[in-house]
């Protein structure tokens, strides 16, 4: 039965978060997702996605950018559509960033903050970063290409002390399962 399996394939990340209150810093979560080649899956990513970015064959997409987390439903959204990516491409990893301004931020200072990962209709993942409170960015994601080119899910949300910049190249340094 596994010539059937499909394995996962395209996948929402969406982040959302309450506005800060009136006279805070108002508080700006991104989502980051990092590629990794098959020959290299923990070393430096091929290439980050971001705010005003997308993946160099539009595999990976942020959909929505919140600077403040006012919005309708989910303020950050992302595509990842994995059954579409090179094959010379085996790992993913996808996280969440706050943004760093005059003071420093971490989950603590979020209100109200919240993942979902889904394909389809399937929720595959969902967390409030609860167990990262005093952290600046974790990975929230990490999807992996097996040898038959099937992709797998690996959830978990792993904190990190890091600004947005350093984060996105530090984020798939290590095995995330």
């Amino acid at each position: 039965m596994n010539g059937l399996n499909k394995g996962i394939r395209k996948v929402e990340v969406a982040v959302k978060w309450d506005p800060s209150p009136a006279g805070e810093t108002p508080t700006d979560l991104d989502l980051v997702a990092a590629t990794y080649p098959a020959t290299a899956p923990h070393g430096d990513p091929a290439y980050v996605v971001h705010f005003d970015s997308r993946s160099p064959d539009g595999t990976i997409n942020l959909d929505r950018d919140s600077k403040t987390g006012q919005g309708f439903g989910w303020d950050e959204v992302m595509t990842v559509e994995l059954n579409r990516l090179d094959s010379r491409y085996a790992r993913v990893v996808v996280g969440v960033a706050i943004q760093q301004s005059s003071s420093r931020k971490t989950f603590v200072n979020v209100h109200n903050p919240a993942l979902r990962i889904r394909e389809g209709y399937t929720v595959l993942a969902e967390d409030d970063f609860g167990g990262v409170l005093g952290a600046t960015a974790a990975t929230i994601a990490e999807f992996v290409r097996d040898d038959s080119g099937t992709w797998s899910f690996h959830p978990g949300v792993k904190g990190y002390e890091e600004d947005p910049a350093s984060f996105a190249r530090v984020m798939g340094s290590t095995s995330e399962s």
